[in-house]
């Protein structure tokens, strides 16, 4: 967020570069219509590029020196700071990949999206609302109220659009739910809108001051941005990877779907744990910092504080190595569909489940004689 003037003239560069080429793709298209997957890719090629502009204005000390300094300053540099790290949040880590999900959710469950006016409705609503959000992060600070009050308001609205989004990409799935048990893939992509959800009104929540009180400087801020880091953006990315890599190099299929399987129950235990330890670590942290004693004064040291969440660091480093198993397990498999190679294995369909022999028993009802 604060790299030195000539760092950020390179990155600009880098990035006018990619604008280019998204929106030249987009401008030289023959189909009329546009998809939209490529409308929340413009927001986010757009959107980043204006906060990287603004959040990075800097004086140089000398035109040939390396270094500078932050143009804002105070509260000033406070709010502009959280300005472009929660809508890096917004349209980095949300907008682009809810472009993935857009396009890649319909294309795995072979669906039509369940809703297009919903997806118009969910980008319009969550653009205009996400940018707005930042000075929940400053509750309690120099930052004036009504500042603070803006950024709680707008991130509470923000939880409607948000859901909008999760909803459409679960009822794609509509007359597809069987591909759950016999497509890991599918299963990902359905974990992902999970922990959308979850995600998107959990932070909303935690804008609320009275909330905002105990979790702010907390570990429950951690579990919150990694459930949605690991949980959302990495199993969509995951998801997305094992769609694209066949078809990007002609192969007939995965080299593993039963590896797809293994990764997506080592993810998805991972983040439970990694989110749930710092969960609790969080809300026993906030509750210890505030607790007084009779004497009015604090009743727990920093240090002891600390100590009482070490085993919930000791379940975070468990679930942090279940993730990045996972993580393993899928270069493995992509390594060897790239390679050409196959795993001879039982498809996925052939589950230990038949809809005939599994058919719950009903007593038949006898009819008395006449």
């Amino acid at each position: 967020a604060e790299p030195e003037w000539y760092v950020d003239l390179w990155l600009t560069i880098v990035w006018v570069a990619y604008a280019a080429v998204f929106i030249g793709t987009i401008a030289k298209r023959k189909e009329p219509h546009i998809y939209v997957a490529n409308w929340f890719f413009l927001a986010f090629i757009i959107t980043i590029a204006m906060l990287h502009i603004v959040n990075n204005l800097a004086i140089p000390v000398s035109i040939f020196g390396s270094k500078s300094y932050p143009a804002f300053a105070g509260v000033q540099d406070a709010l502009t700071q959280w300005w472009y790290g929660h809508n890096a949040v917004g349209f980095f880590l949300t907008a682009g990949f809810l472009a993935m999900m857009y396009y890649f959710v319909p294309k795995q469950a072979e669906r039509p999206v369940y809703s297009y006016r919903l997806s118009i409705i969910h980008f319009w609503s969550l653009i205009f609302l996400y940018i707005w959000a930042g000075p929940h992060h400053l509750h309690y600070t120099a930052l004036p109220d009504w500042a603070q009050t803006l950024g709680m308001v707008f991130s509470v609205m923000l939880w409607m659009p948000s859901w909008g989004g999760m909803i459409n990409g679960l009822m794609t799935l509509n007359g597809a739910w069987d591909k759950i048990r016999t497509d890991p893939i599918i299963r990902m992509m359905v974990m992902a809108l999970a922990f959308y959800g979850m995600s998107t009104f959990e932070g909303p929540m935690m804008s609320i001051r009275a909330v905002n009180s105990l979790s702010h400087y907390t570990d429950w801020t951690i579990g919150h941005v990694h459930s949605g880091a690991l949980g959302w953006n990495g199993m969509i990315t995951f998801a997305a990877i094992y769609f694209l890599v066949p078809r990007l190099w002609a192969r007939e299929r995965l080299y593993s779907l039963r590896m797809v399987n293994w990764h997506f129950w080592l993810s998805t235990v991972g983040i439970v744990l990694y989110a749930a330890s710092m969960w609790v670590a969080g809300i026993m942290q906030g509750l210890m910092w505030r607790e007084y004693g009779a004497d009015g004064y604090l009743v727990y040291a920093f240090s002891e504080v600390t100590s009482a969440m070490h085993p919930m660091y000791l379940i975070r480093a468990a679930g942090g190595a279940l993730y990045l198993a996972g993580a393993a397990v899928m270069v493995y498999n992509v390594w060897q569909t790239i390679a050409g190679k196959m795993r001879d294995e039982k498809p996925m369909s052939d589950a230990a489940y038949d809809p005939e022999k599994d058919r719950p028993i009903t007593t038949p009802t006898t009819v008395p004689a006449e």
